[in-house]
């Protein structure tokens, strides 16, 4: 009886797909290059796989990881789970072998699906961990790969298959872990989020009803799957709704705008600096992109002249999404109403999440007044795997503490300031980074690229220092710059020194990695 109570009522994100694909079962549903998939078709692949992991021994309750780029397989192993109770473990192809070992050992993953190309890549973490005693190779861009070390069972996703596309009848609670995402470190290990069933059924619903998505929008996904963004904020949300997705293994401003032209495309997920090299891009101008509705990019507000060149050259709204893993991911959205009217703001609350600013001591504050942005909400995290302490610092006074620094305006629009850790202290004032690396935009438009931390210094502690890329063919004039800086800022907030690089470091997903840049110049004043 209670598993027949759990099949009717429960909430399960597999079970989003398997309704999608009753209602639209002749709906295209997935298009990785020239493989395609309606939703009647992906539903009964993803059972298939789901009975042959059942048959394998897999439960609910376990883990499995996956090492994969943007490939119809990642979905069909994300859904084959999601229907079983197995936790997905997606691994970041950008970490080191030893950060992935440490994933898979922390994460207890008993097998590891891994695309061909990837299996040398992967060797040298699996080894570091006994207890992966399954590598299930998916078909990937190439790659050549032997079935050892004998100790492990090696299979490939078609052998793996059962012949059984029926709906697989298992007891998953709503408060199960679907996911463990593991978030960047900077110095340590990364943490696990454990994102449960309800938590990532319940923001994909949040993020359809936003966006207004429906069964006739066509997704470009171009950022990594592995990402909770692309994920959560976009592929599930489109399974909910019955849309199609368009996968690409990654960003080349000519086969992007090359796909939205080609395939209709309505909804485009990218980064700032994509979005520019579209419209550098030679061939932008004489490409139909009328059917784009909406461009949605992430990691940080645009430039007021870059974002002024989108709405110009795309012709269609663009949007912020605001948040963080543990929220999975979305916690307020700048609309394309605000987008010229309050430049750099990241928007307001989206439905489903509270947003509040909190003093150090618990007291929830103002309008207007600076603080740590809290949330509440179902989206929020169950907690980090295994790690109770940081779970209970996270979840002090009653909300959820992003890190972040930010301020409420009296219009309810949502102002970040900065990572409490990026906020720079020098000479006894604090300088948030953010604010100059707007000015720095603002005050040289030869600038691609800016990054501001703050660097060991023995007089003021901390020298903020702006680290600048240079458009292509541009000659950024460090003097120079500075003399604009200090028409536009306070005088303590004028760097120190200005450095010019060929390029930042960054993560997978395209965020600067500002600890990797203080490291790098930490020497620049001793």
């Amino acid at each position: 009886m209670e598993l027949v109570e759990n099949l009717i009522q429960r909430v399960n994100v597999g079970d989003s797909l398997t309704r999608t694909a009753a209602v639209r079962p002749h709906q295209p549903a997935v298009v990785d290059g020239d493989r395609r998939w309606t939703y009647a078709g992906l539903n009964a692949w993803v059972n298939r796989l789901a009975h042959g992991l059942h048959d394998r021994g897999y439960v609910r309750g376990d883990a499995l990881g996956l090492a994969s780029g943007n490939s119809a397989e990642f979905l069909a192993v994300y859904y084959a789970c999601a229907k079983l109770g197995v936790v997905c473990v997606p691994i970041n192809l950008g970490w080191r072998p030893d950060e992935v070992a440490y994933v898979l050992d922390h994460s207890r993953a008993r097998g590891l699906v891994v695309e061909s190309q990837l299996v040398g890549a992967m060797t040298e973490a699996v080894a570091k961990v006994p207890e992966v005693a399954d590598v299930i190779v998916a078909p990937g861009t190439g790659g050549h790969y032997d079935r050892e070390p004998a100790e492990r069972r090696w299979s490939t996703v078609e052998e793996l298959l059962s012949t059984d596309d029926s709906e697989p009848a298992v007891l998953v609670e709503d408060r199960d872990p679907l996911s463990y995402l593991y978030t960047s470190g900077t110095t340590s290990f990364p943490k696990g989020v454990v994102g449960s069933q309800l938590t990532i059924y319940l923001a994909s619903m949040s993020g359809a009803l936003e966006s207004g998505w429906t069964s006739g929008d066509r997704f470009a996904a171009m950022m990594p799957m592995f990402h909770t963004a692309q994920l959560n904020a976009f592929c599930t949300p489109a399974v909910l709704v019955g849309a199609t997705i368009h996968l690409l293994r990654g960003f080349d401003p000519e086969v992007f705008l090359g796909t939205v032209e080609r395939e209709r495309i309505t909804q485009v997920f990218g980064l700032p600096m994509m979005f520019r090299a579209a419209l550098d891009h030679p061939s932008f101008a004489g490409r139909d992109l009328s059917s784009l509705r909406r461009a949605v990019y992430a990691m940080a507000p645009m430039p007021d002249e870059l974002i002024r060149r989108c709405l110009d050259g795309f012709g269609c709204d663009f949007a912020l999404l605001f948040g963080q893993t543990e929220m999975s991911p979305v916690t307020t959205l700048f609309r394309p109403e605000h987008q010229l009217s309050h430049t750099g703001a990241v928007g307001t609350p989206i439905t489903g999440v509270q947003v509040a600013i909190m003093a150090p001591d618990g007291t929830l504050l103002p309008a207007g007044e600076q603080g740590e942005i809290v949330y509440r909400g179902p989206s929020t995290m169950s907690g980090y795997l295994r790690n109770p302490e940081a779970t209970a610092t996270a979840f002090e006074h009653g909300w959820f503490h992003s890190g972040d620094v930010g301020r409420f305006g009296d219009d309810g629009v949502l102002w970040f300031a900065d990572r409490y850790k990026d906020v720079i202290k020098t000479g006894g004032e604090n300088v948030a980074s953010i604010e100059v690396e707007k000015a720095v935009y603002a005050a040289d438009p030869r600038v691609a690229e800016v990054v501001v931390v703050g660097l060991p210094h023995p007089r003021w502690s901390e020298a903020i220092t702006a680290v600048v890329v240079p458009k292509a063919g541009e000659v950024i004039d460090e003097a120079e710059l500075l003399a604009a800086l200090r028409e536009r800022l306070d005088g303590y907030k004028v760097p120190k020194a200005v450095v010019v690089v060929e390029a930042l470091p960054k993560t997978s997903t395209g965020k600067i990695q500002k600890n990797v840049v203080r490291e790098r110049h930490g020497g620049l004043f001793c």
